[in-house]
């Protein structure tokens, strides 16, 4: 569960109280992005937000409105296959973000003679790794605690959507985030999604009618800063027109 605790603005450094605290004494504390850590104790924030923590992960961040996005550890991300080379792909994230590059093997169950041949342009829904600031982003479809996808991996058919990254961070935290018209659309329609935190939705309804109804409904609810009952009433406008 996220919990949204004060507005911060660079330079405020962030009381203990306000941090969360793991059940796992073993588990670190995992900082986010607009977060830096001073030693030995101290966490400012870098950038002008809302300071955001999830106790499950034992993690805290910032959330901001941004119109570029940065990579950042652990996020969620639809890619796109842009090159290949010997032993990995190098995929893009958005025009503006530096490349990262996906491992051959970084997909369940995957060997040499079995890992997925994607072609250019193809898209994937990965994981970004830890990295530094030093070195390219890499990114994984298997959760590391599982060793399965878990719902990671090659996106086949459907159709991207390009959203605000406020947008996206609202689509991933679920109904905690106001966005309530994915829930809406599926009790009457049956499609899958998947979001990137890199400001991009993919949607597969089955055929191109419903994709576009669920990716455009996204969009207008983004656009228009719709509230539950104006999400309500876009479904029922999108249930008639089908």
């Amino acid at each position: 569960m996220t919990t949204t605790h004060m507005i911060v603005l660079p330079g405020d450094t962030i009381p203990a109280s306000s941090l969360p605290i793991s059940t796992n004494p073993n588990k670190a504390l995992t900082l986010g992005p607009g977060l830096r850590h001073i030693p030995p104790n101290t966490i400012k924030a870098t950038i002008s937000g809302a300071l955001t923590t999830d106790v499950r992960k034992n993690a805290t961040w910032i959330e901001y409105n941004s119109g570029r996005y940065q990579p950042s550890p652990s996020d969620l991300v639809i890619a796109i296959i842009a090159s290949s080379v010997s032993e990995s792909y190098t995929c893009t994230l958005t025009p503006y973000a530096p490349p990262t590059t996906l491992p051959h093997l970084s997909f369940e169950s995957a060997t040499k003679k079995t890992r997925p041949v994607l072609p250019l342009q193809s898209l994937v829904y990965a994981r970004i790794l830890p990295f530094s600031r030093y070195t390219t982003p890499e990114l994984t479809c298997i959760d590391p605690s599982t060793g399965k996808a878990d719902g990671l991996g090659p996106l086949k058919g459907g159709m991207v959507f390009d959203i605000s990254l406020a947008m996206a961070r609202r689509l991933l935290a679920g109904a905690k985030g106001g966005v309530m018209v994915l829930e809406m659309l599926a009790e009457k329609l049956v499609f899958e999604v998947a979001v990137g935190r890199n400001g991009v939705i993919w949607v597969e309804g089955g055929n191109v009618t419903v994709t576009l109804k669920v990716g455009m409904a996204v969009q207008e609810v983004d656009r228009g800063g719709l509230g539950v009952e104006g999400q309500r009433a876009l479904v029922e406008k999108v249930l008639r027109g089908l």
